[in-house]
C-alpha cells in the first residue's frame, strides 16, 4: 500500500509537471491599420520566457508558471506596452494585443528602418530587411533604397532609368536574383526595373546574403531580393506625385478594397519622365575640322526616358478554401533615348528603343489545405510584351551635338528596327507542411520558359531572325527546418537545377564572301546544390547565425542572346558554382528606454567557380560576359545604429570585399596567369553609408512632424582594368555623395510635404567603365495616405 501511495504520488507529480510545461499564452499583434506586425518581443516580467511575433503578427510563449504574470510588449516604431494576467495551471490563453505607433512610421525619409521586419531579420539566413514604409514620403526607387545596405552597391550607366547593374557582396547582374511577394521576375521585361519601380510599392524589402530560403527557389547564386508588396486588405489609397530637376516627374498610385464578404481589388499604378539633360566632363574632337577640346563640361543631349505600368488584381481574401486567389494583369510601356555605348566615347544622337509589358497573372494561396499546417500557394505569369530596337539614322554623333551625315542606308551603332518578343512564361509552386512545433518541411518548384521571336521590317528576308533562341529552366528544391526552441533553429536543403537551350551558330558552307547558313544547336546543364542555416539567440538582444549553401546558377537569357543595346551575349556560357559561407551577429541594446543601439555584423567566403562577370567586347563598344575558372571572395560588412527616444536616429555601414582571379593556369598553359591573384577589376571594394535623422513632434498642430535628414555616401577609388595589365593603370576615382531632405507630415502622416537635394556637393559620380552619373539635383513631392480600417 505504501508503494502504491509513492507510485500515485510520483505518477500525479509528473502529470503536474506536463501540465505546467504545457501552460501557455499565445495570439496576434495588429497595428493601428489591422496590419499584422512581425518582430515584436513578448516577454515575461522577471522570467525567462519569451517570444517574437512570426511574419504573420502571431506569438507563442510556453513553459510559463500559473500565477499573476506582467507582459513586456516592445518593438521598434511602437510604444511599449505592459500587460498584467493571471495564467492557470495548464490554461492555453489566448491574447491579441493591438499596438500603437510610437510615431508616424512614414515621416522619416532616409532611416532604413527596422520596426515591421525585425522577424525576418531574425532568420538563420544572413538577412537584411528594409522596412520600405519609412521611405515613403522620399523619391528613391526601390535601387536607390538598396543602394544604402551594407553589402549592396548599385550601379547605373546614367540617369533614371538607365541600365543597371546590382551587387550584392562581390556578386553581380543575375547572379542576384530579384523577386516580387516570392515570385521570381526573371520575365518582367525592360518597362518594369528594379532603378525605375518608386519604394512606395513595397511594404519591405528582404536582402539575403549568400544563401537563400528554399521557399524562393530559382537559381540565386550570390543571393536574393524579395520585393514584399502592401499586406493591408483595409481600404486604403497612397497617391504621390514628385517633380525635380533635368524635367523629371515621378508619381505613384497605390489603392485597395477589401470588403466583409472578403472581395478585394487591389491597384498600383506608377510613371516615370526624365530628359536626363545632366552635364558631364568629356574631351571632344570638332566632328568637321578635328579641334579637340579636352575637360568640356557639356550637357546631355539624348537621354529622354518614360514608362508607365499598372498592376490590377482582383479576387478574394481570408476564406476557408483560399486565404487569397487573385486574378490580375500588369501593363506598362517603356521609351528610353540611347545617349552611349558602354564608354563615354560612344555618343548616339538618335538611337532609342521602346517596349512594352502585358502579363496576366495567377495567385493562389490556401493554409491547412486538408490537414491542420499543410499550407499551398502557386503563381502564374505570362509575358506577351515586345521590345523594339530602333537604329535607323546614318549619323555620326560629337558631344557638341555635331554630327555627320552619310549617304545610304547605314546606322549609329547597329541598323536595326527589330521588334522582338520574348515569349516569357513562368510558373512557381510552393508545398510547406508544419509536422509539429519543432518540425516543418517545404517543398517548391520554379519553372520557366523563354522564347524570342521577331522580324525586322528592314531585312524581311533576313534568316538570322529566325533562329531559334529559346531556354526551358526547371529548379526543385526541398527544404526541412527544426525549431529547437526560440533561441535556436536549423534548416537543411537540397535543390536540382536544369536548363536547356536551343539556339543556332552561323558558318560559312562554301567560303564565298557572303554566303552563310546556320546550324541548330542544343545545350543543357543538370546541378545538385545542397546547403545548410542555423541561428542561435546567446540572449534575447544577442543572435549568432552561419550557413553554407552549394550554390548553382545558370546563364540568363540576356546573357546567352544579349539585349540588342549595350549588352553582346555569349551562348557559349557555362554554368558558375559557388560554395558560400556566412556567419552574422546581431545585437541589440537598451539604455534606461531612452537610448537604443544595435550592431549587425557579417563575415563571409565565396569560392566561385565557371565565374560569369560583365566585360568589355574586343572593340569595346558592348558589354559581353565571360566564365572566370575560379574566383575567391572574402568579405566583411557591418552597421551601427543609435536612436534617441523618438528624436534622433543614426547608423554607419561599410563592407569591404576582397575579390581575386584564383585562376592560376589558363586555356590549358603551363605558365601561371599574369592576373592571377588579381583584384577582379571595374567592381567596388571598399564602400559604405551614413545617415542620420532628426525629428521635431507637433510642429505647428498636434500630429504634424517635421524630419531633417541626411545620407553620406563613400565608395573608394578601384581599378577599371586589370591591375596587372598595362603600364598605365585606368583607375574609378574615390567618391563622395551627400543627401539632405526635409519632409512635414501634416494629420499623423495623412498629407505630406517633402524636399530633397541629391549629390549636394555636385561631385563627379562614375559608375560601369567611367560612365558619369547626374550631378547636383533639387526634388520636391507631395503625398497623401488614407486608410480606413
Amino acid at each position: 500500500m505504501h508503494i502504491k501511495k509513492i507510485l500515485l504520488t510520483g505518477f500525479l507529480s509528473i502529470l503536474s509537471l506536463f501540465l505546467y510545461a504545457q501552460s501557455s499564452i499565445s495570439g496576434k499583434l495588429k497595428d493601428a491599420s489591422g496590419a499584422a506586425v512581425p518582430g515584436v518581443s513578448i516577454k515575461v516580467q522577471h522570467g525567462t520566457a519569451y517570444a517574437v511575433s512570426n511574419i504573420e503578427g502571431y506569438y507563442h510563449i510556453k513553459n510559463i508558471h500559473p500565477g499573476k504574470h506582467t507582459l513586456l510588449i516592445s518593438a521598434v516604431g511602437f510604444k511599449s506596452q505592459k500587460k498584467e494576467l493571471t495564467l492557470k495551471e495548464g490554461e492555453q490563453l489566448q491574447l491579441n494585443i493591438d499596438l500603437e505607433n510610437a510615431i508616424s512610421e512614414i515621416n522619416a525619409v532616409s532611416v532604413i528602418g527596422r520596426s515591421a521586419s525585425q522577424e525576418v531579420n531574425r532568420q538563420a539566413f544572413n538577412v537584411t530587411a528594409i522596412d520600405a514604409k519609412k521611405l515613403y514620403n522620399s523619391t528613391l526607387d526601390l535601387s536607390h533604397a538598396l543602394d544604402r545596405v551594407s553589402g549592396v552597391r548599385v550601379r547605373e550607366t546614367g540617369g533614371l532609368g538607365s541600365r543597371m547593374n546590382f551587387s550584392l557582396n562581390g556578386f553581380t547582374g543575375r547572379q542576384v536574383k530579384f523577386f516580387l511577394d516570392g515570385v521570381p521576375m526573371d520575365n518582367f521585361g525592360s518597362s518594369f526595373q528594379l532603378n525605375n519601380i518608386p519604394i512606395n510599392l513595397a511594404e519591405r524589402v528582404e536582402v539575403y546574403k549568400g544563401v537563400v530560403p528554399i521557399w524562393l527557389g530559382a537559381d540565386a547564386l550570390g543571393g536574393a531580393i524579395n520585393i514584399v508588396t502592401n499586406t493591408n486588405r483595409n481600404t486604403y489609397v497612397d497617391v504621390s506625385y514628385s517633380f525635380g530637376s533635368f524635367n523629371t516627374h515621378r508619381s505613384t498610385l497605390n489603392a485597395g478594397y477589401t470588403s466583409k464578404s472578403g472581395f478585394t481589388v487591389q491597384l498600383n499604378a506608377f510613371q516615370n519622365y526624365s530628359d536626363n539633360n545632366y552635364k558631364v566632363w568629356v574631351n571632344v574632337a570638332d566632328i568637321n575640322t578635328g579641334d579637340y577640346y579636352p575637360k568640356q563640361h557639356i550637357r546631355r543631349f539624348h537621354d529622354t526616358y518614360h514608362n508607365e505600368t499598372v498592376i490590377a488584381n482582383v479576387g478574394v481574401v481570408g476564406k476557408k478554401w483560399a486565404d487569397k486567389l487573385l486574378v490580375g494583369i500588369t501593363l506598362g510601356k517603356n521609351y528610353s533615348e540611347i545617349q552611349t555605348g558602354a564608354r563615354m566615347v560612344s555618343v548616339f544622337g538618335d538611337w532609342h528603343r521602346r517596349g512594352d509589358i502585358v502579363m496576366p497573372s495567377i495567385k493562389y494561396q490556401v493554409k491547412d489545405m486538408f490537414i491542420k499546417g499543410l499550407n499551398f500557394s502557386l503563381t502564374g505569369n505570362y509575358n506577351l510584351g515586345y521590345e523594339q530596337n530602333i537604329d535607323t539614322m546614318y549619323r555620326r554623333y560629337n558631344w557638341f551635338q555635331q554630327y555627320k551625315q552619310y549617304n545610304g542606308k547605314g546606322s549609329e551603332r547597329e541598323r536595326s528596327m527589330y521588334k522582338f518578343r520574348n515569349n516569357n512564361g513562368l510558373a512557381t509552386a510552393n508545398l510547406s507542411y508544419q509536422l509539429s512545433q519543432r518540425h516543418s518541411f517545404i517543398l517548391n518548384n520554379v519553372f520557366s520558359t523563354f522564347s524570342r521571336s521577331g522580324k525586322d521590317e528592314l531585312f524581311p528576308n533576313d534568316e538570322k531572325y529566325d533562329q531559334p533562341k529559346k531556354v526551358r529552366k526547371n529548379i526543385i528544391g526541398l527544404g526541412y527546418k527544426f525549431d529547437y526552441s526560440e533561441k535556436w533553429n536549423t534548416s537543411v536543403f537540397v535543390k536540382n537545377y536544369a536548363q536547356r537551350n536551343s539556339y543556332s551558330q552561323s558558318y560559312n558552307p562554301s567560303g564565298n564572301w557572303g554566303d552563310v547558313a546556320y546550324s541548330n544547336q542544343e545545350s543543357s546543364f543538370n546541378k545538385v546544390g545542397y546547403g545548410v542555416a542555423s541561428t542561435y539567440f546567446i540572449k534575447p538582444t544577442l543572435q549568432v547565425k552561419g550557413s553554407y549553401e552549394k550554390s548553382y546558377r545558370l546563364p540568363e537569357t540576356e546573357e546567352l542572346f544579349g539585349d540588342l543595346i549595350n549588352l553582346e551575349g555569349n551562348v557559349n556560357l557555362k554554368p558558375e558554382s559557388s560554395n558560400n559561407y556566412n556567419l552574422g551577429i546581431s545585437y541589440q541594446m537598451n539604455i534606461q528606454q531612452d537610448h537604443r543601439l544595435s550592431f549587425d555584423g557579417n563575415l563571409l567566403y565565396r569560392d566561385a567557380k565557371d565565374f560569369i562577370r560583365p566585360m568589355l567586347n574586343p572593340n569595346q563598344t558592348k558589354q559581353t560576359n565571360g566564365n572566370l575558372a575560379d574566383v575567391t571572395n572574402l568579405g566583411v560588412d557591418g552597421e551601427v545604429r543609435y536612436s534617441y527616444k523618438q528624436l534622433f536616429t543614426a547608423g554607419v555601414n561599410m563592407t569591404y570585399q576582397n575579390l581575386r582571379n584564383n585562376t592560376r593556369f589558363e586555356d590549358g598553359r603551363k605558365e601561371q596567369s599574369p592576373l592571377y591573384r588579381d583584384r577582379i577589376p571595374n567592381m567596388p571594394y571598399l564602400f559604405g553609408n551614413a545617415d542620420a535623422s532628426l525629428f521635431f513632434h507637433n510642429v505647428l498642430k498636434r500630429g504634424n512632424t517635421l524630419t531633417l535628414g541626411y545620407n553620406f555616401l563613400y565608395v573608394h577609388a578601384y581599378y577599371l582594368s586589370w591591375p596587372s595589365q598595362g603600364d598605365e593603370k585606368l583607375e574609378i576615382p574615390r567618391q563622395f555623395c551627400q543627401d539632405v531632405n526635409l519632409v512635414y507630415s501634416l494629420a499623423n502622416g495623412r498629407y505630406n510635404i517633402a524636399v530633397e537635394c541629391k549629390n549636394l556637393a555636385d561631385n563627379r559620380l562614375y559608375d560601369n567603365f567611367t560612365l558619369q552619373k547626374p550631378g547636383r539635383a533639387f526634388y520636391a513631392k507631395v503625398r497623401y495616405f488614407f486608410n480606413k480600417n
